[in-house]
Protein backbone atom coordinates (compact mmCIF):
# COMPACT_ATOMS: atom_id res chain seq x y z
CA UNK A 1 0.00 0.00 0.00
CA UNK A 2 1.54 3.32 -1.09
CA UNK A 3 1.94 6.15 1.37
CA UNK A 4 -0.18 9.25 1.03
CA UNK A 5 1.68 12.14 -0.63
CA UNK A 6 2.49 15.19 1.49
CA UNK A 7 -0.05 18.00 1.46
CA UNK A 8 0.58 20.62 -1.26
CA UNK A 9 -0.90 23.38 0.91
CA UNK A 10 2.44 24.90 1.91
CA UNK A 11 3.30 25.30 -1.77
CA UNK A 12 -0.14 26.45 -2.88
CA UNK A 13 -0.10 29.22 -0.27
CA UNK A 14 2.89 30.73 -2.06
CA UNK A 15 1.82 30.30 -5.69
CA UNK A 16 -0.88 32.27 -7.52
CA UNK A 17 -3.12 31.78 -4.48
CA UNK A 18 -0.73 33.73 -2.26
CA UNK A 19 -0.13 36.43 -4.87
CA UNK A 20 -3.87 36.91 -5.39
CA UNK A 21 -4.47 37.10 -1.65
CA UNK A 22 -1.83 39.82 -1.19
CA UNK A 23 -3.16 41.78 -4.17
CA UNK A 24 -6.75 41.54 -2.94
CA UNK A 25 -5.75 42.74 0.53
CA UNK A 26 -3.82 45.61 -1.04
CA UNK A 27 -6.84 46.60 -3.14
CA UNK A 28 -9.17 46.35 -0.12
CA UNK A 29 -6.83 48.66 1.81
CA UNK A 30 -6.52 51.02 -1.17
CA UNK A 31 -10.29 51.42 -1.26
CA UNK A 32 -10.52 51.66 2.55
CA UNK A 33 -12.97 48.78 2.84
CA UNK A 34 -12.02 48.01 6.44
CA UNK A 35 -12.39 51.67 7.39
CA UNK A 36 -15.83 51.91 5.80
CA UNK A 37 -16.94 48.76 7.61
CA UNK A 38 -15.63 50.21 10.88
CA UNK A 39 -17.69 53.33 10.25
CA UNK A 40 -20.91 51.38 9.77
CA UNK A 41 -21.17 50.30 6.14
CA UNK A 42 -22.40 46.72 6.43
CA UNK A 43 -23.73 45.34 3.15
CA UNK A 44 -21.78 44.94 -0.07
CA UNK A 45 -23.84 47.74 -1.63
CA UNK A 46 -23.20 50.08 1.30
CA UNK A 47 -19.48 49.32 1.28
CA UNK A 48 -19.28 49.81 -2.50
CA UNK A 49 -21.06 53.14 -2.18
CA UNK A 50 -18.85 54.36 0.65
CA UNK A 51 -15.71 53.33 -1.26
CA UNK A 52 -17.00 54.72 -4.59
CA UNK A 53 -16.24 51.46 -6.40
CA UNK A 54 -18.38 49.06 -8.40
CA UNK A 55 -20.62 46.60 -6.59
CA UNK A 56 -18.97 43.79 -8.58
CA UNK A 57 -15.53 44.90 -7.45
CA UNK A 58 -16.56 45.33 -3.83
CA UNK A 59 -18.13 41.88 -3.73
CA UNK A 60 -15.00 40.23 -5.15
CA UNK A 61 -12.76 41.96 -2.62
CA UNK A 62 -15.14 41.19 0.24
CA UNK A 63 -15.23 37.51 -0.72
CA UNK A 64 -11.43 37.50 -0.68
CA UNK A 65 -10.98 39.18 2.71
CA UNK A 66 -13.69 36.95 4.19
CA UNK A 67 -11.74 33.94 2.92
CA UNK A 68 -8.61 35.38 4.54
CA UNK A 69 -10.43 35.64 7.87
CA UNK A 70 -10.07 39.42 8.01
CA UNK A 71 -13.78 40.15 7.62
CA UNK A 72 -16.79 38.16 8.85
CA UNK A 73 -20.14 37.92 7.06
CA UNK A 74 -23.54 36.90 8.44
CA UNK A 75 -26.88 37.40 6.71
CA UNK A 76 -25.21 39.55 4.06
CA UNK A 77 -23.71 41.97 6.58
CA UNK A 78 -19.98 42.41 7.04
CA UNK A 79 -17.92 43.12 10.17
CA UNK A 80 -14.18 43.44 10.66
CA UNK A 81 -12.24 40.74 12.43
CA UNK A 82 -10.32 41.72 15.55
CA UNK A 83 -7.10 41.91 13.50
CA UNK A 84 -8.64 44.03 10.77
CA UNK A 85 -10.18 46.39 13.31
CA UNK A 86 -6.82 46.85 15.03
CA UNK A 87 -4.45 46.97 12.03
CA UNK A 88 -6.43 47.91 8.91
CA UNK A 89 -8.65 50.83 9.91
CA UNK A 90 -7.18 54.14 8.81
CA UNK A 91 -6.26 56.55 11.57
CA UNK A 92 -5.54 53.90 14.18
CA UNK A 93 -2.00 53.88 15.64
CA UNK A 94 -1.13 50.37 14.44
CA UNK A 95 -2.47 50.85 10.90
CA UNK A 96 -0.79 48.39 8.50
CA UNK A 97 -2.85 49.22 5.43
CA UNK A 98 0.09 51.11 3.96
CA UNK A 99 2.07 47.86 4.11
CA UNK A 100 -0.75 46.02 2.35
CA UNK A 101 -0.80 48.59 -0.44
CA UNK A 102 2.90 48.11 -1.22
CA UNK A 103 2.16 44.98 -3.24
CA UNK A 104 0.34 47.19 -5.78
CA UNK A 105 3.09 49.84 -5.93
CA UNK A 106 6.11 49.83 -8.26
CA UNK A 107 7.94 48.31 -5.29
CA UNK A 108 5.62 45.30 -5.24
CA UNK A 109 5.29 44.96 -8.98
CA UNK A 110 9.06 44.60 -9.17
CA UNK A 111 8.70 40.98 -8.07
CA UNK A 112 7.52 40.15 -11.58
CA UNK A 113 11.19 40.55 -12.61
CA UNK A 114 12.74 38.47 -9.85
CA UNK A 115 13.68 35.53 -12.08
CA UNK A 116 15.60 37.82 -14.42
CA UNK A 117 17.24 39.71 -11.55
CA UNK A 118 18.26 36.43 -9.92
CA UNK A 119 19.99 35.45 -13.15
CA UNK A 120 21.97 38.69 -13.45
CA UNK A 121 22.21 39.85 -9.83
CA UNK A 122 21.48 43.39 -11.05
CA UNK A 123 18.27 45.18 -9.99
CA UNK A 124 16.02 46.63 -12.67
CA UNK A 125 13.82 48.77 -10.40
CA UNK A 126 14.07 52.40 -11.53
CA UNK A 127 14.57 53.70 -7.97
CA UNK A 128 16.93 51.49 -6.01
CA UNK A 129 17.53 51.92 -2.30
CA UNK A 130 20.44 54.32 -2.77
CA UNK A 131 18.61 56.94 -4.84
CA UNK A 132 17.88 60.08 -2.84
CA UNK A 133 15.00 61.43 -4.91
CA UNK A 134 12.99 58.22 -4.84
CA UNK A 135 9.34 59.40 -4.64
CA UNK A 136 8.54 56.12 -2.93
CA UNK A 137 10.39 57.04 0.29
CA UNK A 138 7.52 58.93 1.89
CA UNK A 139 5.18 56.00 1.29
CA UNK A 140 7.72 53.48 2.58
CA UNK A 141 9.01 55.21 5.72
CA UNK A 142 5.49 55.81 7.01
CA UNK A 143 4.36 52.29 6.09
CA UNK A 144 6.94 50.72 8.40
CA UNK A 145 6.13 52.88 11.45
CA UNK A 146 3.80 50.31 13.10
CA UNK A 147 6.48 47.65 12.75
CA UNK A 148 9.20 49.93 14.13
CA UNK A 149 7.25 51.03 17.21
CA UNK A 150 7.68 47.79 19.22
CA UNK A 151 11.37 47.66 18.27
CA UNK A 152 11.88 51.22 19.51
CA UNK A 153 10.20 50.36 22.81
CA UNK A 154 12.36 47.23 23.11
CA UNK A 155 15.46 49.36 22.56
CA UNK A 156 14.50 51.63 25.47
CA UNK A 157 14.47 48.60 27.76
CA UNK A 158 17.65 47.00 26.40
CA UNK A 159 19.83 50.09 26.82
CA UNK A 160 18.05 51.66 29.81
CA UNK A 161 17.41 54.83 27.85
CA UNK A 162 14.62 56.11 30.08
CA UNK A 163 16.99 56.21 33.08
CA UNK A 164 19.88 58.00 31.33
CA UNK A 165 20.72 61.57 32.30
CA UNK A 166 20.39 63.99 29.37
CA UNK A 167 21.22 61.38 26.73
CA UNK A 168 21.93 62.47 23.16
CA UNK A 169 20.89 60.26 20.28
CA UNK A 170 21.76 60.14 16.58
CA UNK A 171 19.51 58.25 14.16
CA UNK A 172 21.33 57.51 10.90
CA UNK A 173 18.82 57.39 8.05
CA UNK A 174 16.02 57.88 10.57
CA UNK A 175 13.22 58.13 8.02
CA UNK A 176 9.87 58.71 9.73
CA UNK A 177 11.51 59.78 13.01
CA UNK A 178 9.77 56.99 14.90
CA UNK A 179 12.83 55.95 16.93
CA UNK A 180 13.57 59.53 17.91
CA UNK A 181 9.95 60.17 18.89
CA UNK A 182 9.62 57.08 21.05
CA UNK A 183 12.97 57.57 22.79
CA UNK A 184 12.29 61.27 23.42
CA UNK A 185 8.91 60.39 24.92
CA UNK A 186 10.60 57.97 27.30
CA UNK A 187 13.10 60.50 28.65
CA UNK A 188 12.24 64.18 29.09
CA UNK A 189 15.95 65.11 29.30
CA UNK A 190 16.93 63.47 26.01
CA UNK A 191 17.76 65.12 22.68
CA UNK A 192 17.74 63.50 19.26
CA UNK A 193 19.31 64.21 15.87
CA UNK A 194 18.28 62.58 12.63
CA UNK A 195 20.55 62.38 9.59
CA UNK A 196 18.76 61.75 6.31
CA UNK A 197 17.98 63.23 2.92
CA UNK A 198 16.14 66.58 3.10
CA UNK A 199 12.79 65.29 1.82
CA UNK A 200 12.83 62.41 4.28
CA UNK A 201 13.83 64.65 7.20
CA UNK A 202 10.75 66.76 6.55
CA UNK A 203 8.67 63.61 7.07
CA UNK A 204 10.51 62.96 10.34
CA UNK A 205 9.95 66.51 11.53
CA UNK A 206 6.20 66.23 10.96
CA UNK A 207 6.00 62.85 12.69
CA UNK A 208 7.97 63.99 15.74
CA UNK A 209 5.91 67.20 15.95
CA UNK A 210 2.71 65.17 16.05
CA UNK A 211 4.12 63.26 19.01
CA UNK A 212 4.78 66.53 20.85
CA UNK A 213 8.59 66.28 21.22
CA UNK A 214 9.77 68.48 18.33
CA UNK A 215 11.56 70.94 20.63
CA UNK A 216 14.23 68.32 21.41
CA UNK A 217 14.60 67.03 17.84
CA UNK A 218 16.79 68.36 15.05
CA UNK A 219 17.78 67.12 11.62
CA UNK A 220 20.92 67.09 9.51
CA UNK A 221 20.25 67.06 5.78
CA UNK A 222 22.77 64.85 4.04
CA UNK A 223 23.87 61.47 2.78
CA UNK A 224 25.21 59.34 5.64
CA UNK A 225 27.86 57.88 3.33
CA UNK A 226 29.60 61.25 3.03
CA UNK A 227 28.41 63.22 6.06
CA UNK A 228 30.68 63.31 9.10
CA UNK A 229 29.00 62.25 12.35
CA UNK A 230 31.35 64.21 14.59
CA UNK A 231 33.41 62.95 17.52
CA UNK A 232 32.25 61.98 21.02
CA UNK A 233 28.80 63.53 20.65
CA UNK A 234 26.24 60.81 21.28
CA UNK A 235 25.26 58.32 23.95
CA UNK A 236 23.20 56.23 21.53
CA UNK A 237 23.52 55.92 17.77
CA UNK A 238 20.84 54.05 15.82
CA UNK A 239 21.25 52.45 12.40
CA UNK A 240 17.83 50.92 11.75
CA UNK A 241 16.84 49.05 8.59
CA UNK A 242 19.80 50.49 6.70
CA UNK A 243 22.52 47.83 6.85
CA UNK A 244 20.53 45.46 4.65
CA UNK A 245 20.68 47.87 1.69
CA UNK A 246 24.42 48.54 2.02
CA UNK A 247 27.53 46.68 0.87
CA UNK A 248 29.92 45.21 3.46
CA UNK A 249 32.46 47.99 2.80
CA UNK A 250 29.84 50.73 3.20
CA UNK A 251 28.58 49.23 6.45
CA UNK A 252 32.10 49.08 7.88
CA UNK A 253 32.65 52.73 6.91
CA UNK A 254 29.45 53.78 8.72
CA UNK A 255 30.34 51.69 11.79
CA UNK A 256 33.75 53.37 11.99
CA UNK A 257 32.21 56.82 11.86
CA UNK A 258 29.67 55.72 14.45
CA UNK A 259 32.36 54.46 16.79
CA UNK A 260 34.14 57.80 16.58
CA UNK A 261 30.92 59.74 17.19
CA UNK A 262 30.00 57.87 20.38
CA UNK A 263 30.74 59.20 23.82
CA UNK A 264 32.77 56.90 26.09
CA UNK A 265 30.45 54.11 27.18
CA UNK A 266 27.98 54.87 24.39
CA UNK A 267 26.18 52.19 22.40
CA UNK A 268 25.82 51.74 18.65
CA UNK A 269 22.48 50.09 17.87
CA UNK A 270 21.60 48.24 14.67
CA UNK A 271 18.05 47.08 14.02
CA UNK A 272 17.64 44.76 11.09
CA UNK A 273 16.49 41.37 9.80
CA UNK A 274 19.44 39.14 10.73
CA UNK A 275 20.13 35.60 9.57
CA UNK A 276 21.77 33.00 11.78
CA UNK A 277 25.32 32.06 10.83
CA UNK A 278 24.06 28.91 9.03
CA UNK A 279 21.68 31.11 6.98
CA UNK A 280 18.57 29.89 8.83
CA UNK A 281 16.29 32.39 10.55
CA UNK A 282 14.01 32.52 13.56
CA UNK A 283 11.35 34.30 11.49
CA UNK A 284 10.59 33.40 7.84
CA UNK A 285 10.48 37.08 6.88
CA UNK A 286 14.25 37.38 7.31
CA UNK A 287 15.05 34.89 4.57
CA UNK A 288 12.26 36.17 2.32
CA UNK A 289 13.49 39.73 2.81
CA UNK A 290 16.73 38.86 1.04
CA UNK A 291 14.76 38.70 -2.22
CA UNK A 292 13.61 42.30 -1.70
CA UNK A 293 17.22 43.40 -1.39
CA UNK A 294 18.04 41.48 -4.55
CA UNK A 295 15.40 43.52 -6.34
CA UNK A 296 15.83 46.88 -4.63
CA UNK A 297 19.54 47.33 -3.94
CA UNK A 298 22.81 47.05 -5.79
CA UNK A 299 24.73 45.20 -3.09
CA UNK A 300 22.36 44.68 -0.14
CA UNK A 301 21.27 41.43 1.49
CA UNK A 302 19.89 39.89 4.62
CA UNK A 303 23.20 39.67 6.50
CA UNK A 304 24.28 37.03 9.04
CA UNK A 305 25.25 37.54 12.65
CA UNK A 306 28.78 36.59 11.61
CA UNK A 307 28.85 39.45 9.11
CA UNK A 308 27.90 41.99 11.77
CA UNK A 309 30.40 40.60 14.27
CA UNK A 310 33.16 40.86 11.68
CA UNK A 311 32.27 44.35 10.49
CA UNK A 312 31.75 45.80 13.97
CA UNK A 313 35.00 44.25 15.16
CA UNK A 314 36.80 45.80 12.21
CA UNK A 315 35.29 49.16 13.18
CA UNK A 316 36.65 48.89 16.72
CA UNK A 317 33.72 47.55 18.72
CA UNK A 318 34.83 44.92 21.23
CA UNK A 319 31.44 43.91 22.65
CA UNK A 320 28.63 42.87 20.27
CA UNK A 321 25.36 41.29 21.43
CA UNK A 322 22.29 40.16 19.48
CA UNK A 323 18.91 40.72 21.07
CA UNK A 324 15.72 39.36 19.41
CA UNK A 325 12.49 41.33 19.59
CA UNK A 326 8.82 40.39 19.34
CA UNK A 327 9.05 41.33 15.64
CA UNK A 328 11.22 39.92 12.81
CA UNK A 329 13.84 42.55 13.72
CA UNK A 330 16.93 41.84 15.81
CA UNK A 331 18.63 44.54 17.88
CA UNK A 332 22.43 44.47 17.70
CA UNK A 333 24.15 46.37 20.51
CA UNK A 334 27.81 47.26 20.01
CA UNK A 335 30.19 48.96 22.44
Amino acid sequence: MSELPPSPEKILQHTLQGHAAAAALGAAATHSLFTHIDRGAATAAEIAGAAAISLRGAQALLDAVVALGLVHVADGRYTNSEEASFYLVEGKPAYLGAQAKLVLSPFGRGFANIADVARTGVPTFEHTADVSDNPFWEELVLAIVPLALPVAHALIERVGFAKMTSPSMLDIGGGSGVFAAVLLESNATATATQLDWPAVNRIGERFVARRGVASRFKTIDGDFHSTDFGEGLYDVIIYSNIAHQESPADNVAVFRKGKRALKPGGVFVISDFVLNDDRTSTHPWTGIFHTIMLLQSKAGAAWRQADYRSWLGEAGFANVTFSPTATPSTLILAK
